[in-house]
């Protein structure tokens, strides 16, 4: 069995790691399941898990195997998995089961707060971890499942759940008296679903999506967006207009630009993604232009968490699952799923996702065995 894993201080070498299953079957204790994973996506979301890695503590979920220097981490990723051993009343072998795991064949789990439609992963190393990482949904359970769905939902879920939450903090805080929400790296598929989320509201302001040349015709199919600049026209920007940024990015010069041109009419920027994981370095002087008092990180499984506090889970579940049935509804007009069948041709695609190179109509899939 294999588990793939990522360098931590260059995100596109990876390698496989032989894993022992048998093993893992004669460790597990009363309490415990193992599950094999079935299939996973994976999208610039998982390289901005590697880039903040160590900040927030995504290479902690899933410790790497036959690592004694540390320096390799699994990324964590989004799919189904089916119940193969189990140690635990009230989850049978052959559950399956959707949530976050390791891009690996299997993993012991060892789950708490069991009921019909869910559980959490209580293994003592992610109890300090963001708690909804730890959540895992039973298709049993779930109203309605259709399968055929499973890898539009890997792919899109994380994704829209974050795009939920950035339309709700911006409605509630009026977005921030700006009278333009700038969108950076407009065709990635998170900032496709904040965009539609926005384009829903009567009352919003205008949406502007930035983007890169080669991707402008199909950022405009997208019909989400009130306007879309490239990468090489900033200029265009009306930059004597109220203005909130979201950034999906990370790229330092980019934001320098556009920070300094904007000044006092930025109202916020908000840092989402890290695609452009290998900028955070640069020393690039228009790094130097970013107003870090107009700057702010979006955490999204804090707006989560807050939001249950406020709406209690089931209304969080109910107005989230809305947002993003009509987030997959509208993806069947503009995205294509690519599938690979293991590990080997996972690890031939790989460096070219990290660095960004798949199309962006494109979700891909990963089938471990």
């Amino acid at each position: 069995m294999s588990e793939f894993q990522t360098y931590k201080k260059d995100l596109t070498r990876s390698r496989l790691v032989e894993t022992d299953k048998a093993q893992a079957l004669a460790d597990l204790k009363t309490g415990d399941i193992l599950v094999e994973i079935e299939r996973f996506a994976f999208t610039a979301n998982n390289v901005t898990y590697g880039a903040a890695g160590d900040t927030i503590g995504y290479w902690k979920f899933f410790p790497a195997t036959d690592n004694e220097s540390g320096e390799w981490g699994c990324l964590p990723v989004w799919g189904f998995a089916e119940v193969t051993a189990s140690k635990v009343d009230g989850l049978a072998v052959g559950e399956r089961l959707y949530g976050y795991f390791p891009p690996a064949d299997f993993l012991a789990m060892s789950p708490i707060k069991v009921s019909p439609l869910r559980f959490m992963d209580g293994a003592p190393h992610r109890a300090e971890l963001p708690a909804v990482y730890n959540n895992y949904l039973l298709m049993s359970g779930e109203a309605h499942y259709d399968a055929s769905t499973d890898n539009v939902r890997s792919l899109l879920n994380p994704l829209h759940v974050t795009s939920f939450c950035l339309c709700d903090a911006l409605q509630s805080e009026r977005y921030h008296g700006a009278s333009q929400v700038v969108i950076l790296s407009a065709s990635s598929k998170t900032a496709i679903g904040l965009a539609q989320g926005l384009a829903d509201e009567e009352s919003r302001p205008k949406i502007i999506g930035v983007t890169s040349s080669p991707n402008r015709d199909f950022v405009a199919s997208l019909g989400c967006y009130d306007e879309i600049i490239c990468y090489d026209k900033l200029r265009d920007i009306d930059t004597s207009k109220a203005t909130v940024m979201v950034d999906m990015a990370g790229n330092r010069a980019v934001l320098g630009a556009l920070h300094e041109a904007l000044g006092d009419n930025l109202q916020n920027c908000i840092s989402v993604g890290m695609t452009h994981w290998e900028t955070l370095a640069d020393n690039d002087p228009l790094a130097a232009k970013i107003n870090r008092q107009r700057s702010s990180f979006f955490f999204a499984p804090a707006h989560v968490q807050k939001r249950v506090g406020d709406w209690g889970q089931d209304g969080f579940n109910q107005q989230a699952g809305d947002f993003m049935k009509a987030r997959m509804q509208q993806s069947a007009g503009w995205m294509t799923v690519e599938t690979v069948a293991d590990f080997e041709a996972f690890a031939e695609v790989y460096a070219d996702v990290v660095v960004g190179k798949m199309n962006p109509n494109e979700g891909l899939i990963v089938l471990p065995k």
